[in-house]
């Protein structure tokens, strides 16, 4: 989707404000556009129903709820089960994402977990037991300096 050719200046200037602080009321969205609540409130509706705008969440530290430890996981796969482990990688303890990546043909997993310990228990009893799995190599994080999910809107 070229999002140039899908949205207008007021919609790019809605996304900017939403990316910086989703929260915002409706009301200084208004504001800071020069228009009417009800109008911008319409183009936020219609920018969520053509799926510009796929959700609203909250980040939360991982470090209260003892997930403090981030890893990422590849995962190598024999090629013929890929469908079903991608849906069966999903569902494993403290994985966030699963990406599917070129290369060593497998897959990516970030996932947050308690320790070290908890890590190993998860790939040696959830990931490496599972049907097409040929080998995984794991990256601890030992320092995050940048993690976001917001989108470059300047281009």
């Amino acid at each position: 989707m070229d999002l140039k050719r899908t949205i207008d200046d007021i919609d790019h200037q809605i996304l900017v404000i939403l990316q910086n602080k989703a929260r915002i009321p409706n009301a200084e969205i208004s504001r800071q556009v020069g228009m009417a609540p009800s109008a911008v409130l319409e183009r936020i509706r219609k920018l969520e129903d053509r799926g510009i705008i796929e959700g609203y969440e909250v980040r939360l530290n991982p470090q209260p709820f003892n997930q403090g430890l981030m890893a990422f996981v590849q995962v190598s796969v024999q090629s013929s089960c890929r469908t079903e482990l991608a849906v069966a990688l999903s569902a494993v303890t403290g994985v966030q994402d699963v990406h599917q990546v070129a290369g060593d043909d497998g897959y990516l997993l970030k996932l947050r977990v308690a320790d070290n310990a908890e890590l190993g228990k998860v790939i040696a009893e959830e990931i490496c037991p599972m049907a097409g799995v040929q080998q995984t190599k794991t990256s601890i994080v030992l320092n995050t300096i940048k993690e976001t999910r917001k989108i470059d809107l300047s281009r």
